[in-house]
């Protein structure tokens, strides 16, 4: 019988994880319908309470388990414009993987589990979730999630990328390809504090969610956008402290804040210094918590001995001490995976700013104008807050 109970729970779980077709039978007629069907997110609407806080406790906090505080704050398609009154609606498994149900909770949201709950974002956008950290269904390759939902006003409710754990063995590199990053990347990093595990998630409202007005405004662009993971690449290491190695920038270095300057073809050197001097100041006054990657990725003529020589003697010219100068064969190399950050055909710079993996900003084809300089250390230093 117990076993029965697992299988049930698990069962009725899934379904939310493999099932996204329906559209929610509660939504508003006027509604824009949005995000490509939510099935089950309906349930967001029962016993939700009159009173939504930017702060929610969920029952699982005062449970077994590892408790688990997420921060986060919700923003416009920009990644900068902070969204207010935003209704967000999540559910969870227990410390024991399973959606279990409790008589207090409405009979009729129990597929979703008594770990459920409602927070709607302040004036900057800010939200704050107390929890417990998920256990994955039992016997499953799934990995450990929280779901989330979006309620914006006007628009039905449609679901972002579930909140997963980047320690979970269960997420594996092949797991995180098969993400979308709706709403941006839902992988957490949690950091230890006090015995409670705390992390940070952003949410980028309408990103790479089909229908949604912000995607068919937004305008093109090359590179990934603000809110999404910054991926792991192997790019060979001319100069720096991993000096003819391959080391994944990301993986390496990624815990605190980095900057990527990608260059493409046909570049101008003498701005190159410039950008590398000021971006080697930068390294300086915040070292250890920020890490600066040159990645040079002109394909034409390319030799690696070419490239490593030409890195090489900038960085030794240049007296360079903080920062790393790479170079990939190509930005369209898929065997360094330079290719995941879609920088095909890349004939300036882009700079790419993240924090723990997940981009916070990003410049192109910017000069080193001191107003462009200025931008940069902001930039830095509003993630860094």
């Amino acid at each position: 019988m117990v076993i029965l109970l697992f299988m049930l729970s698990v069962w009725m779980g899934c379904q939310s994880d493999t099932h996204r077709s329906q559209s929610s039978p509660m939504a508003k007629a006027d509604s824009l319908i949005v995000g490509g069907g939510c099935e089950t997110c309906e349930y967001m609407y029962i016993g939700q309470p009159a009173e939504i806080d930017a702060v929610d406790t969920s029952e699982g906090w005062r449970e077994p388990g590892q408790k688990l505080v997420v921060k986060g704050r919700v923003f416009q398609i920009d990644g900068k414009t902070p969204a207010a009154g935003i209704l967000l609606y999540y559910w969870q498994t227990d410390h024991m993987g399973l959606y279990s149900y409790r008589s207090t909770m409405p009979e009729a949201a129990r597929r979703h589990g008594h770990i459920r709950g409602w927070v709607r974002t302040d004036a900057e956008g800010r939200y704050t979730l107390h929890t417990a950290r998920p256990a994955p269904y039992p016997n499953s390759n799934i990995p450990a999630h929280i779901h989330m939902v979006v309620k914006e006003p006007g628009m039905s409710e449609y679901y972002i990328d579930d909140y997963e754990f980047d320690d979970d063995k269960l997420l594996t590199g092949a797991e995180r390809k098969k993400r979308t990053s709706r709403g941006g990347t839902g992988v957490l990093r949690p950091e230890l504090v006090n015995g409670v595990q705390v992390a940070e998630r952003n949410i980028i409202l309408g990103l790479n969610i089909p229908d949604h007005p912000a995607m068919k405004t937004k305008p093109k662009t090359i590179g990934l956008a603000v809110g999404e993971e910054q991926p792991s690449f192997i790019p060979f290491h001319a100069w720096g402290p991993d000096k003819g190695s391959r080391a994944c920038p990301v993986c390496k270095y990624g815990k605190y804040q980095g900057i990527i300057y990608f260059l493409g073809a046909n570049p101008n050197w003498n701005e190159v210094k410039q950008w590398l001097l000021f971006l080697e100041q930068e390294s300086k006054q915040r070292a250890p918590y920020l890490k600066v990657y040159l990645v040079y990725g002109d394909d034409h003529n390319y030799s690696s001995a070419i490239r490593d020589r030409e890195l090489f003697d900038l960085g030794r010219a240049l007296n360079i001490q903080h920062l790393a100068l790479t170079y990939v064969p190509s930005f369209s190399d898929e065997e360094s995976e330079i290719h995941l950050n879609k920088l095909l055909d890349l004939t300036g710079n882009v700079f790419v700013l993240y924090k723990q993996r997940v981009i916070t900003d990003k410049f192109i084809d910017i000069q080193p104008t001191p107003t462009a300089m200025r931008s940069l250390t902001e930039a830095l230093e509003r993630a860094g807050s």
